[in-house]
């Protein structure tokens, strides 16, 4: 292992003991650390000043990196060298005095209600695999999950009683999430049926396998939700969020309170939900046709 590898994997330690990040995360600063490095080429991490971050992050802009991603990798590296000033492996931080790229507020892609029934009737339920989708499909839209989330599902977390499901999200913060009455419905039917005749006799504590009864992942369930949004006749820029988004924004379409929206999505600073309000128009407009004088 290189000494740049060292560094790094000492830097994600760190994170990890400290703060519990998750795996997705880690390797997300991880991923960003190593491209600065390998620009670098003959200098080392803890070998770099002001000028040298600057002249990376105008490289990145250059090569067509946008301005959010260029303020991730610029929030990665002040995180990074903030840890090595600590730690005084540097005397300064050489991302102190450096501004971070104007990022306008992107508004999250969602679906209608009209396109998320679309798409939950995508699937062919008649197949084991299709009713599995129809499921998970289904479960992500009620429960307003991320799909890393879904898909790491165990019987461990399910409770059919309450109606609810247990998740670990980011951070490893756990949260319980009320399912509706007809995604349970579904996850049961599944559970008894069409996961039975895809696991055969083997075992395994995830709720949702593949055909070679292993747990599914993320990237792979993203392919599925693609593949059935063309079907669907979909042809907005999904991402494996949209879902979520849809979920959010449903909900206070419907009236529900933000802080409600917010608990289930497991966001920990409000400002985060309140993207939601920008695209709940439909919601707005009704209240104020309602209650308005000249509405």
């Amino acid at each position: 292992m290189s000494g740049s590898a060292k560094i790094i994997e000492a830097f994600l330690n760190a994170l990890w003991l400290e703060f519990g990040l998750s795996d997705n995360t880690l390797a997300a600063y991880g991923s960003d650390l190593t491209q600065f490095d390998r620009w670098l080429a003959n200098q080392t991490l803890l070998d770099v000043n002001e000028s040298d971050v600057s002249r990376f992050l105008l490289y990145r802009q250059n090569q067509g990196g946008s301005s959010r991603s260029s303020a991730r990798m610029l929030s990665s590296l002040r995180r990074f060298y903030g840890h090595c000033l600590r730690e005084k492996q540097i005397d300064k931080d050489p991302t102190q005095l450096i501004d971070a790229p104007h990022i306008g507020r992107l508004l999250p892609d969602s679906l209608s209600e009209q396109e998320v029934e679309r798409l939950l009737q995508a699937p062919e339920t008649i197949h084991a695999l299709g009713f599995r989708d129809r499921t998970m499909l289904e479960l992500l839209y009620a429960a307003g999950l991320r799909v890393s989330e879904l898909v790491e599902i165990t019987f461990q977390q399910v409770n059919f009683r309450q109606g609810c499901i247990r998740i670990t999200g980011k951070g490893e913060k756990e949260r319980l999430v009320p399912v509706g009455e007809e995604a349970m419905e579904w996850l049961e039917t599944y559970l008894s049926g069409a996961r039975q005749e895809i696991m055969g006799k083997r075992q395994s504590d995830y709720v949702f396998v593949t055909s070679r009864a292993s747990c599914m992942t993320r990237q792979a369930f993203w392919h599925i939700i693609k593949r059935y949004a063309k079907q669907a006749g979909i042809d907005k820029h999904l991402s494996p969020h949209t879902l979520r988004h849809a979920f959010a924004t449903h909900l206070l379409n419907h009236g529900a309170d933000l802080r409600v929206v917010q608990l289930l999505l497991g966001h920990s600073d409000l400002s985060t939900t309140q993207i939601y309000t920008h695209i709940a128009q439909h919601r707005l407009k009704e209240l104020h046709s309602k209650y308005h004088p000249r509405g």
